[in-house]
């Protein structure tokens, strides 16, 4: 039976219950969500099915240590308590990173260096090694130091998990692959629906929605930090990924479409489609807002329009958020979702929402605005 491993999956705020379902419907185990993440149990290869399958967590982390630290040789002592030779070989290269916040431990260049120090005495203590080539696979070690408590964390994803690697230029206003995934999913499409972004930019949010229809694990076409750790020899992660692939079936993703007033853009999502292999599964069209006029009678619109973050756009930015409540009104029995960091968004749009969702766009602090469609009554 494989080793189970403490594990802390990260995440946006707003985002924590989310990524809580999916590890609890991945299987995994002590699942509890707390802020900015959720701890679990797992295995080495459930850590890699993670790492394969989340769609809206930022990265994979084992919990190494933990424990309080008022200063830094407290933390020399957590760092020391590590068995760092059980996980390296001693040629990998230390990638130390640190975040510190309401800690007495405040300057992250300094726990880094105190990290990295504790780790090489140990090693030389425990594995009687004296140098240290860091030519081999990264290593990337995180510590977490929060309201003086501490967490030794290492980085089974490596580079951000919204890194699907379908995405190779962002535009202007780029939009998290993840946070794009948790707008589908908590807007009120289901797979089979129509959905339609009339802002579609670059195309993030109706490539995720096409990846959610087709139950395609969003991580399946890159690499990942944990491949290359010596501890993780024993993974047959050629396996995970085939199990991975065969839940996917591009013909699930249907009626997914867009539009964006602005050609260039639509040409990068285009790309965006071809590169996640869902070419003729997403339909794009150059047109205005104004002039978007759908034949289905039920469906959602989910989109991420401009914020009118300087004085100079906002009017222009409410003048297209009253464009929304025109195309919500020409569309009845569609449910409507928008992202906005403005808070004159329901003002502008006429009426307030049927539902709202605190988020955060990067750092900004955004409202999910949704807002139902008009169901006909049954004829008896």
């Amino acid at each position: 039976m494989e080793s189970r491993f403490v594990c802390q999956a990260s995440a946006a705020f707003g985002l924590e219950g989310l990524v809580a379902e999916e590890l609890r419907d991945l299987g995994m185990s002590d699942v509890a969500a707390e802020n900015g993440g959720v701890r679990f149990s797992a295995s080495l290869s459930d850590i890699f099915r993670c790492n394969l399958s989340l769609r809206y967590c930022d990265r994979v982390f084992i919990v190494l240590a933990e424990g309080k630290c008022y200063s830094f040789e407290d933390l020399f002592r957590l760092v020391s308590s590590v068995s760092w030779e059980e996980y390296v070989s001693g040629t990998e290269a230390f990638n130390i990173s640190a975040k510190c916040a309401r800690s007495r431990l405040m300057s992250p260049r300094d726990c880094q260096s105190i990290t990295k120090k504790a780790i090489l005495e140990r090693l030389k203590a425990k594995a009687r090694l004296r140098v240290f080539p860091e030519n081999g696979a990264a290593f990337p070690v995180l510590v977490s130091v929060h309201s003086d408590l501490v967490r030794i964390l290492l980085n089974t994803s490596g580079e951000a998990l919204s890194r699907r690697g379908y995405r190779t230029w962002n535009g202007e206003a780029p939009l998290r692959e993840t946070l794009a995934a948790a707008l589908v999913r908590l807007s009120p499409w289901k797979p089979g629906m129509p959905l339609y972004d009339p802002c579609c930019g670059t195309g993030t949010i109706l490539t995720e929605a096409a990846l959610i229809a087709a139950k395609r694990c969003p991580g399946i076409s890159r690499d990942f930090a944990m491949e290359q750790f010596r501890f993780c020899g024993g993974v047959d992660f050629a396996s995970v990924r085939k199990e991975c692939e065969e839940s996917c079936c591009l013909d699930r993703a249907a009626g997914i479409s867009g539009s964006d007033i602005d050609p260039e853009p639509l040409r990068l999502a285009q790309r965006h489609v071809h590169q996640a292999g869902l070419d003729g599964h997403i339909e794009l069209s150059v047109l205005p807002l104004q002039e978007v006029s759908l034949s289905a009678e039920n469906g959602v619109f989910i989109c991420n329009p401009p914020y009118g973050e300087r004085l100079s756009d906002q009017e222009a930015s409410r003048a297209l958020y009253r464009d929304l409540r025109a195309l919500k009104n020409r569309h009845p029995g569609w449910s409507l979702c928008a992202i906005t960091s403005d808070p004159g968004f329901e003002r502008a749009f006429g009426l307030r929402a049927d539902k709202k969702r605190r988020l955060y766009n990067g750092r900004l602090e955004c409202t999910y605005y949704i807002y139902y469609g008009i169901r006909k009554p049954v004829s008896a």
